[in-house]
């Protein structure tokens, strides 16, 4: 089914604007209509921005009233934000997601559905498998935060399916985000002048570039591509390589008191270290993307590395250490340890 109506969530956020922006440049859709419960920062070409809470059954009267034929869901949101804190999060995301299916059930014009969510929905424990792939259980499901709303809101969204199967859905489980306008809890923590870590956890990361998020969500909107795939970038780093890539300091410190600490930086409003995204630093995820590129038919531009380093090389990020230094550092301790000659490179 080709758009033509198109309403996009949560356009006052960074992918959600850019998106909203992206389609509009197509000629070929004839409305976007943009909701939030705040006006955007920046300009999203001709898409209409309708301010509007999707936790509020009006939302029904906004796709009623705009013949609207393709939702695409990004309103469902990671970090807290505003006065409500998580609860506020929890809210938005899960009553949001209810009331804006109860609307998509109720108009006869909805033929596709797009929603966001994320590879958070395996959780992350010990005994995670290498690679989980779509049809992969959890080892450990989350148990609160962005990962357990991410969970209730894709059961919402197989319970729609049953009951409209005519509509089109797809659900994206991104993995972590990262690109020059991502604001993110991994991106503050990559930020720290020292980065704490938990002793004796190196965790492997995925990431993806925004711009592959972008594409991957036009060719969902744009094509026919029922069903779940997991989105990001190939390969994987450990948390000690992107650390010192970032020209960062790491400081190991007990599980015991990581809590802690996470709790004191939370109070700070630097950054939102739940349980959550604790538990993600000790033990990581990685995410098997072939049904991405056999059945979806894309492959991320950005592999995890390649995306990282472009959202380092961005201007104003500042290392505080060098990494080529790290590495001179590293080569001249192994020959001394080793009695063998240093061989300096240019």
């Amino acid at each position: 089914m080709r758009p033509r109506r198109v309403l996009v969530t949560g356009v006052s956020r960074p992918l959600g604007g850019e998106f909203a922006a992206m389609l509009s440049a197509d000629p070929e859709i004839e409305n976007i209509v943009g909701v939030d419960t705040a006006p955007p920062p920046g300009e999203l070409g001709r898409t209409q921005f309708v301010r509007a809470d999707i936790r509020n059954p009006l939302i029904a009267k906004v796709i009623a009233a705009s013949g609207i034929d393709t939702v695409v869901h990004l309103g469902v949101i990671a970090t807290p934000v505003g006065p409500g804190g998580r609860t506020a999060m929890k809210e938005t995301n899960v009553i949001g997601t209810m009331q804006l299916l109860a609307a998509c059930q109720k108009a006869p014009t909805v033929g596709k559905l797009v929603l966001k969510s994320t590879t958070a929905v395996y959780g992350s424990s010990a005994r995670d498998p290498s690679m989980f792939t779509e049809d992969t259980e959890p080892r450990s499901l989350p148990r609160g935060g962005y990962g357990k709303d991410a969970v209730e809101v894709e059961g919402y969204v197989r319970g729609f399916s049953r009951r409209r199967p005519d509509v089109a859905v797809t659900a994206l489980r991104f993995a972590n985000f990262i690109g020059p306008h991502i604001d993110s809890p991994l991106t503050r923590y990559l930020a720290l002048p020292v980065v704490p870590t938990v002793l004796g956890f190196d965790p492997r990361l995925q990431l993806l570039h925004t711009d592959d998020a972008l594409e991957v969500l036009r060719r969902a909107v744009m094509g026919e591509h029922h069903g779940t795939f997991n989105v990001a970038g190939a390969g994987i780093v450990l948390l000690s390589q992107m650390i010192r890539r970032a020209g960062r300091a790491s400081v190991p410190i007990a599980a015991p008191a990581v809590t802690l600490l996470g709790n004191l930086i939370r109070r700070t409003r630097m950054i939102d270290f739940s349980s959550e995204q604790l538990g993600f630093l000790e033990h990581g995820r990685a995410v098997d993307i072939t049904r991405l590129k056999t059945v979806f038919g894309y492959s991320p531009a950005f592999s995890t590395s390649e995306a990282l380093a472009d959202y380092l090389s961005r201007p104003g990020f500042h290392r505080y250490i060098d990494p080529a230094g790290i590495a001179a550092a590293e080569r001249g301790l192994v020959a001394l340890l080793t009695g063998r000659r240093l061989v300096t490179r240019p």
